[in-house]
């Protein structure tokens, strides 16, 4: 069914009979569930906190386990906010977050995997790319320069891919 079709369908129903439909698709799926609570009490400081928390859990177990170290957790966070409709400005912190407490953990203890340096850099250069799109990258430029100053102190294989980053920025 094409969104034209749909829009047609909906104005053939009764008000009765579409908030029907609304209750069952609330019932029914919980993303329809979540999108209409957030909708009606956006409470970000809560999300923002638990994602924080998940995020940093992964480096720092709280139940003394062997940290994980996924990326995964921070992107699904990240996805959710941004198909939520999250302000941008707190997206960016936890892109941000999540590359800043990976280096906390990279600095207190050796990290071998190749892959965690690789997918610290995505992360970062997807951090970059969405602050550009949304035009907020001026509000984060401390961070930004932060987090790849702190990978050329901590001697990643890959800092110069970082300081490529920020050099682009800089023209």
């Amino acid at each position: 069914m094409s969104k034209r079709d749909l829009k047609k369908y909906l104005n053939e129903l009764s008000k009765a009979q579409l908030e029907e439909q609304i209750i069952e698709l609330y019932d029914k799926f919980s993303d329809v569930k979540v999108y209409y609570n957030f909708a009606f009490n956006p409470n970000e400081d809560k999300l923002v906190r638990e994602a924080k928390f998940k995020i940093s859990n992964e480096y720092f177990p709280v139940k003394g386990k062997k940290s994980k170290m996924r990326r995964s957790v921070a992107q699904k966070f990240i996805k959710h906010f941004i198909s939520l409709g999250v302000d941008s400005f707190i997206i960016a912190d936890i892109m941000l977050y999540n590359i800043e407490i990976a280096q906390t953990f990279s600095a207190e203890k050796v990290v071998k995997q190749e892959l965690f340096f690789k997918s610290m850099l995505t992360s970062y250069q997807q951090a970059v790319s969405f602050m550009i799109e949304k035009g907020i990258l001026h509000d984060f430029k401390n961070r930004v320069v932060a987090v790849k100053d702190e990978s050329a102190a901590q001697n990643w294989f890959n800092q110069y891919e970082f300081m490529a980053v920020v050099e682009r920025l800089e023209y």
